[in-house]
């Protein structure tokens, strides 16, 4: 059994890792909140954009725009979207799998290119031929998470736009961490470019009104599809950022917990070799009064 001093020493380790990881969780809990509402509210606006974009398209009418072509190539361009820190259960190394997945299934014998967003998911990456090189796009995107907002975010997908539109890329993947809850975040690979018509639902008809368009549908359709690619980057940015705090909290809750039934372990182990070295102690002064009277 170890000594009193060993197991003191680690009950007073336990405690402080205790501490930190509970003050861990209240601010991921803090930030999950604010984090939360900014996806839940992106989310309405995202879907009624595609919504008035898929009516006012007329199903053929952007077939010219130059970013619903499908050339076919084999230039991918992988955007995986981790988180700048770690402690958060396997919230990045899921998005490092998913990538990887798709680098070995689905575009196994693509030219494949990955521009990551986090500190995470660039360590991941910055030592394999995937790692975005040669192209006009940034190489440092873990800044984005610094105050994330829509301005911020607007001219890394405008480089990617311009990348896809030059036909540097023939395709665009978004992989991040789609937020459902606290304790579950969901691992998504999500076409960017180029746009494909949303499928209707089962039992839903296509809208069939006549509507009369101020400016022309052309111009209207011209403006309607880089804002919606923009305003769809964005939210999977929001959607990484509050599934990151979710996975932290419920990681740090996690570690609390078990770092609170270790202590309780550690004091009962304490508290016997406290009562041992007692005993041992009285055993000896017994035993010395013994041979005195002797």
């Amino acid at each position: 059994m170890a000594n009193l001093k060993e197991v003191r020493n680690r009950i007073t380790s336990v405690g402080s890792t205790m501490q930190i990881t509970s003050a861990m969780k209240m601010v991921s809990a803090a930030k999950l909140k604010r984090a939360q509402d900014g996806i839940t509210q992106m989310r309405p606006y995202a879907e009624k954009l595609k919504e008035i974009l898929a009516n006012v398209s007329g199903g053929s009418g952007n077939s010219g725009n130059a970013y619903s072509r499908n050339a076919g190539g084999k230039n991918i361009l992988l955007i995986p979207i981790s988180s700048n820190r770690g402690l958060a259960g396997a919230f990045n190394a899921n998005i490092v799998k998913k990538t990887w997945s798709l680098i070995r299934n689905e575009y196994n014998g693509f030219h494949v290119t990955v521009l990551p967003i986090g500190k995470k998911a660039t360590e991941a990456f910055k030592r394999t031929e995937y790692i975005i090189s040669g192209q006009d796009l940034p190489t440092n995107l873990n800044e984005l998470f610094d105050g994330l907002s829509f301005d911020k975010v607007a001219p890394v997908a405008e480089k990617v736009m311009v990348a896809f539109e030059t036909k540097q890329f023939d395709k665009v993947i978004l992989v991040y961490n789609q937020f459902k809850n606290a304790a579950v975040q969901v691992p998504q690979a999500e076409q960017l470019l180029p746009i494909v018509a949303t499928p209707l639902a089962e039992g839903e008809k296509a809208s069939t009104a006549d509507y009369i368009y101020e400016p022309e549908k052309e111009s209207i359709i011209n403006d309607l599809i880089p804002r919606s690619i923009k305003t769809q980057f964005y939210k999977a940015l929001l959607d990484s950022f509050a599934s990151e705090h979710g996975a932290r909290m419920t990681a740090m809750h996690k570690a609390t917990d078990n770092a609170k039934e270790m202590l309780r372990d550690l004091k009962i182990s304490y508290n016997k070799a406290r009562q041992a070295a007692i005993t041992n102690d009285i055993l000896e002064i017994v035993g010395g009064a013994e041979a005195l009277n002797g």
